[in-house]
């Protein structure tokens, strides 16, 4: 099993930043990455950002440029730095960690194991 605890969300105005943080431990076997999660009040979770074994992160469209990923191994850590923090990225932000799971024959890498969630209040 995976336990993960997010921590670092908060208040702040438009054009800020925050840090989040995500300590993570357990067993990770057959684990293919972590990533960073939101949900807002009235959508669907939808993706931030993910880094696989190969170490470089993707993000998405809508925080690319702004929010920048990034992993401590020896502290057992996950960080998302968010910067230029608009009023639409107000959400509860979830770390995740990405499992292959078997389906229609092949492995799919999918966010299996999730944080309870740390809620950012971006105000104009």
């Amino acid at each position: 099993q995976v336990q993960l605890e997010e921590s670092g969300g908060g208040s702040v105005q438009a054009g800020g930043s925050l840090k989040l943080s995500c300590r993570y431990s357990g067993s990770f076997t057959y684990t293919c990455g972590m990533g960073w999660y939101r949900q807002a009040p009235g959508k669907e979770r939808e993706l931030v950002s993910t880094i696989g074994s190969g170490g470089t992160p993707r993000y998405s469209e809508a925080v690319k440029g702004r929010f920048t990923m990034s992993q401590d191994n020896a502290k057992s850590v996950l960080y998302l730095q968010m910067n230029s923090l608009k009023t639409e990225d107000t959400a509860v932000y979830y770390c995740a960690v990405l499992k292959y799971i078997f389906n229609s024959g092949s492995y799919d890498c999918r966010a299996t194991y999730w944080g309870q969630g740390t809620p950012v209040t971006v105000s104009s």
